[in-house]
């Protein structure tokens, strides 16, 4: 993994919660924040390709070349919230 150096300002509160965990799991503070911005790119990404997945069901339920392998494709775990 290649690490590039940057800057940014957190507020008091932010800091003192972030060095705190840091302390508690005796790991630097970059480490915790390297970790938590990972987290929020991940879900930023997952939401994303859930979105684009969202916009495109119409066409995938009423094309019958899309649905003809439905049965066995498994990936109507994206709208799981939708039943």
């Amino acid at each position: 993994m290649e690490l590039r150096r940057t800057q940014i300002l957190l507020e008091k509160g932010q800091h003192q919660i972030l060095s705190s965990i840091a302390e508690e799991e005796k790991r630097s503070l970059s480490e915790i924040v390297r970790e938590m911005i990972e987290r929020e790119l991940r879900y930023r990404q997952r939401r994303q390709m859930l979105l684009a997945a969202r916009e495109l069901q119409a066409d995938y339920n009423a094309d019958p070349n899309l649905t003809q392998f439905t049965a066995i494709d498994g990936d109507d775990f994206l709208f799981e919230d939708e039943v």
